[in-house]
């Protein structure tokens, strides 16, 4: 079993190590630093990327993207993390609504949506499930109960559909351009019978952005209500069929989601790793250097061998997924991508806090850089506890591998 990256995957590699290096390690720091949540995003940077291909790294070729496969989005995500977690994820975030456009919405959605998606360097995507009083639940609705999951309403008139209530902690809510918004269409039923994906554009009348929310961790990535009062969405905007929501929103067989988070954190435990180790060879203490020390010795061998354990599941698994993008039915029926997101939040977590454990031994004004580097980081891994470390995260990929 051959994992070696082929030239075209060593290619991206290098060109996301590269930006990462130059371009974003640069900001990130000053970034994280800004008070204003709104004011943390820079669109400097999401240009420069874009004409790399960042932003539209999962389109397939015959739309005029990149085409590129799991394996590739993965080394990818974990290189642009290296620089910095959230600027990947604003990246990564487009990919998985492109390639679910690409894959599943019409031919017209595609012609109305992709084309402009590809042409501008500032047209960014989210997906919006979450509200003020609706959480992981969407994901698992307690025995299917339709008084459950989300509440944004969903009426017809006519050739429109009438969307009222608001979503909340939205990805790229304040800059994107285009919303897959999840709506009850049937209160009748559990969201998984009863709801509707629509494809909403920013400048669709009776739509607006809420608040920004002020993160401490992820500062850079946008995260904002939705609100909506009597937004009115062309029934041509509906991906997939009435009530058909939940099977439009799951029915990718890359398991992208769990990758994707995966796929970041090994970034975040790369650059933990290795700002601890040279932390660790040029800090004195005693008049040696702290990685003479074997309490920091054994610290930095553990950083090592979980990042390392995480890198090796996370390219099995996308290795496993592109599999079964291509038919195999064995792959497809495999836990693995959910089960490597859950391991990835015990990953990061522990790595960053023994990173920032190494930097509390040797203590030293002058290091002051690299303890803000390393509170960043831990700060940043917290937001794995929400997004794959949860119960509801576990339980659901448990029942999976149940089956």
């Amino acid at each position: 079993m051959d994992f070696a990256l082929n030239n075209e995957q060593r290619e991206w590699q290098q060109k996301a190590r590269r930006f990462a290096e130059e371009q974003i390690r640069p900001i990130s720091l000053a970034r994280d630093r800004i008070a204003d949540p709104a004011a943390t995003w820079d669109w400097d940077i999401i240009k420069k990327g874009s004409q790399l291909g960042f932003r539209t790294l999962g389109v397939p070729k015959e739309w005029g993207g990149p085409g590129a496969d799991l394996v590739t989005q993965c080394v990818v995500m974990a290189e642009l993390a290296r620089g910095d977690s959230a600027i990947s994820k604003a990246f990564s975030q487009n990919w998985k609504w492109s390639q679910l456009m690409a894959v599943i919405c019409t031919k017209d959605q595609q012609a109305r949506f992709l084309k402009p998606f590809l042409a501008d360097d500032t047209y960014m995507l989210g997906g919006a499930r979450t509200e003020p009083n609706v959480g992981s639940d969407h994901r698992m609705t307690p025995n299917n109960d339709p008084k459950t999951g989300f509440r944004l309403k969903a009426e017809r008139d006519g050739d429109f559909w009438i969307l009222n209530g608001e979503k909340t902690f939205i990805a790229n809510g304040s800059v994107g351009k285009l919303f897959f918004v999840s709506a009850r269409t049937d209160f009748s039923k559990p969201v998984t019978e009863g709801s509707t994906e629509f494809i909403v554009p920013t400048d669709t009348p009776g739509f607006r952005i809420g608040k920004k929310f002020n993160k401490a961790g992820w500062r850079f990535y946008q995260n904002a209500e939705l609100i909506f009062e009597n937004a009115r969405i062309p029934h041509a905007n509906i991906v997939g069929e009435v009530n058909g929501g939940w099977k439009a929103r799951t029915s990718d067989p890359s398991q992208f989601n769990d990758l994707e988070l995966a796929a970041n954190a090994v970034g975040v435990c790369d650059t933990s790793v290795e700002n601890a180790t040279a932390y660790a060879k040029t800090q004195l203490k005693g008049g040696r250097a702290l990685a003479e020390q074997q309490r920091v010795q054994l610290k930095l061998a553990e950083m090592h061998m979980l990042t390392e354990s995480l890198r090796a599941y996370i390219m099995r698994t996308a290795w496993e997924r592109d599999l079964a993008c291509a038919g195999d039915k064995v792959q497809a029926a495999s836990a693995n991508a959910g089960l490597v997101m859950v391991f990835s939040q015990e990953v990061i977590q522990r790595v960053t806090a023994l990173g920032r454990a190494i930097y509390a031994i040797g203590g030293g004004a002058e290091h002051g850089a690299m303890h803000a580097s390393a509170d960043k980081l831990e700060r940043d891994a917290f937001i794995w506890t929400h997004l794959a470390g949860d119960s509801l995260s576990r339980i659901k990929t448990i029942k999976k591998v149940l089956r």
